[in-house]
């Protein structure tokens, strides 16, 4: 029984470094999609802070090229967010994908060790079936040596 234990050792280790590779590679792509979502929100509040200087520039009266420029910068500034937003998408697949992998790999590891605790166990209790057995046969010749010496 301990034998398979010792021929699993290497393959729970291998599977806890697969483990530990797959959280984190999910921890990077946390952290990027939330870099990510950080950008956007920077995007959104200069966008906002943008749209409230042309509201307080438009009370004072602007000119036809101030006004072509705003609109120019507004409509990048749009395809920008558009574009961050796309890529918000593509870091929660990223983050997606690498969930499913590290749940995989957990999962996997999980298994190996329970299996690895049932041989223990099943080692532990063949342990203590010869250990029994033994005690057993002990205390049968200590009572036959007592039968006899009487």
């Amino acid at each position: 029984m301990l034998k398979r234990v010792k021929r699993l050792l290497p393959v729970v280790q291998m599977a806890e470094e697969a483990e530990r590779d797959a959280a984190a590679k999910l921890a990077k792509t946390q952290h990027q999609l939330m870099h990510a979502q950080s950008q956007l929100q920077g995007l959104e509040q200069y966008r906002g802070d943008y749209q409230d200087q042309w509201q307080k520039q438009g009370q004072m009266g602007v000119s036809g090229e101030w006004l072509m420029n705003y609109q120019r910068f507004l409509s990048q500034l749009e395809t920008a967010i558009e574009q961050q937003r796309n890529s918000i998408k593509w870091h929660q697949q990223n983050v997606d994908k690498a969930r499913d992998l590290w749940q995989t790999a957990y999962t996997r590891l999980e298994g190996l060790r329970k299996l690895v605790q049932r041989y223990q166990q099943q080692a532990q209790q063949l342990a203590n079936k010869i250990e029994q057995k033994d005690m057993d046969e002990i205390a049968q010749r200590l009572g036959l040596n007592r039968q006899r010496h009487e």
